[in-house]
């Protein structure tokens, strides 16, 4: 119990990532098992309320974009439904567009985006990174439209949907 307590108050974990780490230092599985039971029972460990958190965060603090987050709520062990449900909850009336607008400007700040993007390299680049960051295709083309011509190719070069 006092080392299941000092990993969660060194960083939020799942369910899951407490029981895998319970089960590398306990004698038997079922003390890890009563352990998360009894952190369960008490309110300090909660799946769905982690979700939440987690997505918040990375949406807030990262700018991340909505397929990011789920890939890494599933990283971390959270369930496929309430992963979803709480990316759709943080991400409900969130602009894209104007996420993405705000993580080009952090992460290109001090370059001229227009001249920067008239480089076809570099065009892909971006949008390899927007897409890594979570963001969908089709945002992402539409934003890189207002900087450069040759974004329309990029349709091709994106797959058809959107991989989580």
């Amino acid at each position: 119990m006092q080392y299941a307590l000092r990993a969660l108050s060194g960083r939020a974990l799942s369910i899951s990532e407490l029981r895998e780490r319970l089960q590398k230092r306990a004698a038997d599985a079922a003390s890890a098992d009563s352990v998360i039971a009894r952190l369960r029972q008490m309110g300090c460990l909660d799946d769905r309320r982690f979700a939440e958190s987690f997505a918040l965060a990375r949406k807030e603090s990262q700018g991340f974009g909505r397929m990011r987050v789920l890939r890494d709520l599933r990283q971390r062990r959270v369930s496929a439904e309430l992963a979803e449900k709480a990316v759709a909850e943080v991400y409900a009336d969130a602009d894209e567009a104007g996420m993405i607008d705000q993580f080009l400007a952090r992460k290109y700040r001090g370059k001229d985006l227009a001249a920067f993007l008239a480089e076809e390299r570099n065009l892909l680049a971006v949008f390899r990174r927007l897409r890594y960051a979570g963001f969908s295709a089709g945002a992402s083309i539409r934003v890189l439209k207002r900087y450069a011509a040759q974004a329309d190719e990029l349709a091709s070069a994106a797959p058809e949907s959107d991989p989580v």
